[in-house]
This record gives structure tokens, sequence and C-alpha cells, in this order.
């Protein structure tokens, strides 16, 4: 189960929205990035890099493949902050 809460999962979202220039409403938690929203690695890497600013976490460089939908990357920022 995840420790992310409701609102930090929101902040995620609209982060990851920012940056890909879509409206909340076109992020579905299943999405995937790259299919849906032509999300390329350089995207990727500027979410974690805004992920790790806006949460004062550090996330693995390894974690950009896992980093492919919203909730994989609410995944990813929880294990970070477990850490």
């Amino acid at each position: 189960m995840s420790t992310i809460a409701t609102q930090q999962r929101e902040k995620i979202k609209d982060i990851v929205c920012d940056i890909l220039e879509i409206e909340p409403a076109e992020l579905k938690g299943a999405s995937i990035l790259k299919d849906e929203h032509d999300a390329d690695s350089m995207v990727t890497i500027e979410i974690l890099s805004a992920l790790e600013r806006a949460f004062s976490i550090r996330i693995d460089q390894g974690e950009l493949a896992n980093m492919v939908s919203l909730d994989a990357i609410v995944a990813v920022v929880d294990n970070a902050t477990a850490r």
C-alpha cells in the first residue's frame, strides 16, 4: 500500500502535467506517458528532476525505466521517500 497521501499524488500529477503541457483530466493513473503523451526520455528526466526538487528526495537514475505512467511515478516517489 502506498504511503503517498492524496495531496502528494495530486502534486505529482500537477508536476507531470505541467511538464507534459497537458490538462490534469488528460492524465489517468495507468496512462502510458510515451504512447499516450509523447513523453521521451528527456521528458522523463525532467519529471524526475522536478520531483526531486519538489519532494527534497533523491531518485536513482535506474528508476527512469520504471517511470512509465502516473501510477508508476507515484510508486517511484513513494519508494524514494521511504528510504
